[in-house]
């Protein structure tokens, strides 16, 4: 199973320094990727996590890490299609990709926040089904040239958009979703599955199941599809679970978040990055700079796969 690791791109420690520190010292510890997310709003009074009050641009931060690194892929978990349409999220992840030598893995979701929805001027109706048919446009502008579509909800007029990605049929792309549907959808058509901060790991296995079963359905690979895990890391503290009271995978000693990364290869991730953003002492808007800095830094070095 590969190790990645999540880009500074929230609270105190997103920074133009931290970004170029933790790219290059990850890509020298031997990290597989780096990764970054999408949060555009925070409503008033919502009373949201920490990380999502300071966030940067998922694509920026990745454009900036891209010029820093030369061998670590690049990923993004998750741009909200319905935020962007299909025509600049192609030209914008095509555009990435040779700047960075083909080292994108593009991920994608629903969304789920109305006031986001409403700052974008976009629909909540029908989502997966825009979704489904967005992948299509995007391979479809990936693909040869000149290229012409019409759908439902999206046309490409005949024409030409160039560069194309360094990627042949362009970057993998991932689906985000915890719903069946959602699952179904990423074995039927996506190249692999991130997993969300809020998933309960101790039962991806079911998860995944329900994917590979859609994938082998669909006259796929099953075993082709690549299986991401967010990995909400909570070093130095034994999280519990609010409904079971057991411990949260990956929360406690380096030890035991480097078994947890074992037991879910085991089940059948591929990869999975440790994301500090989550970490309040580093990813909050309100943690001392410095001291987040270093906690990142020990953490990166303690978690890495050399180590």
């Amino acid at each position: 199973m590969k190790i990645g690791f999540g880009l500074p791109v929230s609270g105190a420690w997103a920074t133009s320094g931290q970004i170029s520190s933790v790219a290059t010292r990850a890509e020298q510890a031997g990290y597989a990727s780096l990764w970054t997310f999408q949060r555009l709003l925070v409503p008033e009074g919502s009373g949201m996590e920490p990380v999502y009050r300071s966030v940067l641009d998922p694509v920026a931060a990745l454009g900036y890490a891209a010029a820093l690194t030369s061998r670590i892929r690049l990923g993004v978990a998750v741009i909200n299609v319905p935020y962007l349409s299909p025509g600049y999220l192609a030209k914008q992840a095509a555009s990435l990709d040779v700047l960075s030598g083909g080292r994108l893995d593009l991920g994608l979701g629903l969304g789920w926040m109305p006031e986001e929805f409403e700052l974008v001027g976009a629909s909540l109706d029908r989502r997966g089904a825009r979704i489904t048919e967005c992948l299509r446009v995007l391979r479809v502008l990936w693909g040869p040239q000149p290229s012409q579509f019409s759908g439902e909800f999206y046309s490409v007029p005949p024409g030409t958009m160039a560069p194309g990605p360094v990627q042949p049929g362009g970057p993998p792309i991932l689906l985000g979703g915890t719903a069946p549907a959602a699952l179904r959808r990423v074995g039927r058509i996506a190249d692999g599955w991130v997993t969300s901060s809020r998933a309960d790991l101790s039962r991806i296995g079911e998860s995944i199941g329900i994917v590979r079963d859609a994938a082998a359905e669909a006259g796929r690979d099953p075993a082709a599809i690549r299986v991401i895990c967010r990995g909400v890391v909570r070093a130095g503290e034994e999280a519990v679970h609010p409904d079971t009271g057991q411990r949260l995978l990956l929360s406690g000693s380096i030890s035991q978040i480097r078994e947890d990364s074992h037991w879910l290869a085991d089940q059948g991730v591929s990869e999975v990055f440790y994301d500090l953003n989550w970490d309040p002492r580093v990813g909050s808007p309100d943690a001392a700079p410095d001291e987040a800095a270093a906690r990142a830094a020990r953490l990166l070095e303690e978690l890495s796969p050399t180590a």
